[in-house]
């Protein structure tokens, strides 16, 4: 019985050492082969908004998806809240371009232990500075991700699996970016806007916006009309 226990620890530095032999590269491709099963999906949810300056009530929301990178969220009025110009709202577009995979170590999230690989873009005119990824090697799935971009801020994605795991589909995702880089997309202040203007308090920090969307249907790879994303 000793014997049996002594192996223990041993397959377990074996199991790491080998999931360390795969390089970022690898890994990174195995990430995308796995994303790359979904052609197009169309999902419904319900969205929470946390950003200070918008009175935004929880709503059910309709999330568009075609490859390779159009992505559009509707609530029940039609109007998208997610902020414009940020790139780090999907996976798919935190994957896309030219970029070199570097091996930031192993780090650990809700109890579960995640290879960390930075990915530096090699295009000189690339709106994004940096992404970091935070990697469940024995899922492939990526459950979280912080971007830095030039214009946008730093943006990060929290990701929640169970259902559609399979699908690198999350059940729950959590955006959170900077409310200064915000940009207010047309007929929000109409519907959402309480009317009040607050002023930052001067030396105050830039606050963090939110929004978490929770997922409860997908209509995987059944076809998306590009007119949808117009």
């Amino acid at each position: 019985m000793k014997h049996a226990l002594l192996f223990i620890p041993l397959i377990f530095t074996a199991l790491v050492s080998q999931a360390q032999a795969v390089t970022p590269e690898q890994l990174i491709e195995k990430v995308k082969l796995k994303l790359e099963q979904v052609n197009n999906y169309k999902a419904t949810g319900e969205m929470k908004t946390n950003i200070s300056f918008l009175k935004a009530p929880n709503s059910q929301v309709t999330v568009y998806f075609k490859k390779p990178d159009k992505l559009k969220i509707k609530n029940e009025k039609g109007i998208s809240l997610v902020p414009k110009g940020t790139v780090s709202i999907s996976l798919n577009t935190v994957l896309k371009g030219n970029y070199q995979a570097l091996d930031a170590g192993t780090s650990t999230l809700s109890g579960i232990t995640v290879r960390v690989i930075k990915l530096l873009p090699t295009e000189e005119n690339s709106e994004v500075v940096l992404s970091t990824l935070y990697i469940d090697v024995a899922r492939l799935l990526v459950l979280q991700a912080k971007t830095t971009t030039r214009e946008n801020g730093t943006h990060e994605l929290q990701l929640m699996y169970n259902k559609y795991a399979t699908y690198a589909l999350p059940d729950k995702v959590i955006f959170t970016f900077n409310t200064s880089e915000y940009k207010l997309p047309k007929g929000v202040t109409f519907d959402y806007d309480d009317g009040s203007e607050k002023k930052k308090p001067a030396g105050k920090q830039d606050q963090r916006g939110k929004i978490e969307i929770t997922y409860s249907t997908y209509e995987i790879n059944k076809g998306i009309s590009d007119a949808v994303f117009n």
